[in-house]
């Protein structure tokens, strides 16, 4: 089990960091502040950590439209992402994205993404740029439970295996697409098990316990940046809202969001800190003071931030 003090509290600062920055949209969504749709990615936060943590700047990942999480994982700036939100100037992509299509290339992030399991290929793509140039760096796909009914999974998968690639597929089931449970619309319990069909490791396991996400991960890293091709990981986990800000989730099971609540995996490793005696509570609570002025800082910059210019429309603009 991991239980360095600097690599858990680094966890749980950029856990920390991802929910505050998402319970801050959740407000300034309601205030209509921000245009557009959010999808939180509160709940989910142990993902994202766990695996970008084995990453390195040089590394590539490919996103979705619950993106919010990966980007911060990986060191994607705040205010920019928040200024991307409010749709100014200073944003990631100059206010013209929003929240569903934050990138920055030089730290590896290929871009959060709209369209369902459109980040599969994108990440085969980078993990053949990545053998060809013998560069040593891997790319992870992340991407929901219903993404993997896609064809775009089924196509990168096999072309991933069939060349070796080092690409780690991270599949988020939060057991819905929409508002659509994973028993509604695949016939298999765990979406792990479709690697067998292309040869490749697969395995599921506690997408809210951010050692076991790293742990798993690691492996997978390591695997493909030794040449030995593609892995297929399945993390369980659960969003706490609904499919989009101003979705009431009322579908879901009210004991089965009870008990996925009960699990947050922020809680859950700030309880393995203190029984460690890696911290106290008193420090957990220094580092959520210093997160939380560091979003209020990023609200203050988007908020003071100029809209684009109606002259740059087409600016940056390819298709």
């Amino acid at each position: 089990m991991k239980t360095n003090k600097d690599e858990l509290l680094a966890f749980y600062k950029t856990m920390l960091t991802i929910r505050y920055f998402e319970n801050k949209a959740v407000d300034l969504f309601s205030a209509g502040k921000l245009p557009g749709f959010v999808h939180l990615y509160i709940g989910e936060e142990a993902v994202a950590t766990g695996v970008c943590a084995t990453l390195t700047a040089r590394d590539y990942i490919t996103s979705t439209h619950r993106g919010h999480g990966h980007l911060i994982a990986k060191g994607g700036k705040v205010d920019l992402m928040m200024a991307e939100l409010f749709a100014r100037a200073t944003g990631y992509c100059k206010g013209k994205g929003g929240s569903m299509h934050i990138a920055d290339i030089d730290l590896g992030i290929l871009g959060a993404n709209g369209i369902v399991g459109a980040g599969q290929p994108i990440s085969v793509g980078a993990a053949f740029a990545c053998k060809y140039k013998k560069t040593n760096d891997v790319a992870v796909c992340f991407f929901g439970d219903a993404a993997s009914n896609r064809g775009t999974f089924h196509e990168a998968l096999n072309l991933a295996a069939v060349w070796k690639l080092p690409v780690v597929f991270v599949c988020e089931n939060n057991s819905f697409g929409i508002s659509n449970h994973q028993k509604n619309h695949m016939n298999v319990g765990d979406v792990s098990d479709r690697a067998a069909a292309y040869g490749i490791p697969g395995m599921s396991t506690d997408g809210n316990d951010v050692v076991a996400v790293y742990e798993t991960a690691l492996a997978a890293v390591e695997r493909a940046r030794k040449g030995d091709g593609p892995s297929l990981i399945e993390y369980k986990t659960w969003r706490h809202r609904g499919h989009f800000e101003g979705d009431p989730g009322a579908y879901k099971d009210p004991a089965e969001q009870e008990k996925w609540l009960d699990n947050d995996p922020i809680v859950k490793l700030s309880q393995k800190i203190i029984a460690l005696k890696l911290a106290t509570a008193a420090e957990l609570t220094q580092i959520e003071r210093q997160v939380e002025q560091q979003i209020n800082e990023a609200v203050a910059f988007a908020e003071s931030s100029p809209e684009p210019d109606i002259r740059d429309v087409l600016t940056d603009v390819y298709a």
